[in-house]
């Protein structure tokens, strides 16, 4: 919706600039180009995926966070998507987010803690059933045994995931949180579960790429309005702290 959108006003402009017609026409052709070859898509998905969130999250390698005692993994809800028979499941990007989570899991308990799994999200696309609902049964195949899952089925925005988790890993005390979630997502993530009062370790469930070329593909456009989407949300958040509304 945002790349409509800035279509929308280069159309409004070539309109309403009747001189400058031409001119708009060329710069909207170029520009779409760009995003679409790659050449601008990456700097945007580098700046909403920043060095330290472009690789994914293992938790066996040397060096990863170690579990505590009392360990929250808080997986993040990343849409959901209705099949042609009617089905809905998790959208794309949230199968490696359950991955990574049943892995963590899987090797918190290895280390003899208590660990609970936090699958977060309400229903912003309004279909038949919240994101984490829709996850549960996913969550449950991959390992999670569902004494060790919670649903938080509310959210509807990053802020309010960290809003609504906090209460949660406060009462079941906590004292190690991972946050999971795709690479694009975790620089906006981890503003709004810090400005809780939660410190969580970044678990980068997967690494959004750009192809750079001549010709034009879809995959860079979806990025690019991906990439958008979060450094809006992540100015949004800058701003509203400023305004005291976080």
């Amino acid at each position: 919706m945002i790349l409509f959108g800035i279509f929308a006003l280069f159309f409004a402009l070539f309109v309403l600039w009747r001189h400058g017609r031409r001119f708009v026409a060329v710069t909207t052709v170029i520009f779409f180009w760009l995003l679409a070859s790659g050449w601008l898509a990456k700097p945007l998905v580098d700046l909403a995926q920043p060095a330290p969130y472009r690789t994914p999250y293992d938790p066996a390698a040397p060096g990863a966070a170690s579990f505590g005692a009392r360990t929250a993994i808080v997986m993040l809800g990343g849409g959901t998507d209705v099949l042609p028979d009617g089905a809905l499941v998790p959208q794309h990007d949230v199968y490696a987010r359950i991955g990574l989570s049943a892995a963590l899991q899987a090797g918190c308990l290895a280390a003899g803690g208590v660990c609970k799994v936090i699958a977060s999200g309400g229903n912003p696309q309004h279909h038949s059933a919240s994101e984490a609902d829709t996850y549960a049964p996913w969550l449950l195949r991959a390992g999670i045994a569902r004494e060790n899952l919670v649903l938080e089925n509310t959210s509807l925005t990053t802020w309010q995931n960290a809003r609504n988790v906090a209460p949660i890993v406060h009462a079941q005390r906590a004292d190690t949180i991972f946050v999971v979630t795709s690479a694009y997502h975790m620089a906006r993530a981890m503003l709004d579960f810090e400005r809780f009062g939660m410190h969580p370790v970044p678990a980068v469930s997967e690494v959004r790429h750009v192809r750079l070329g001549f010709w034009p593909r879809a995959g860079n456009l979806r990025n690019a309005e991906t990439a958008l989407h979060e450094l809006i949300g992540i100015a949004q958040f800058h701003v509203y702290v400023l305004l005291g509304w976080f």
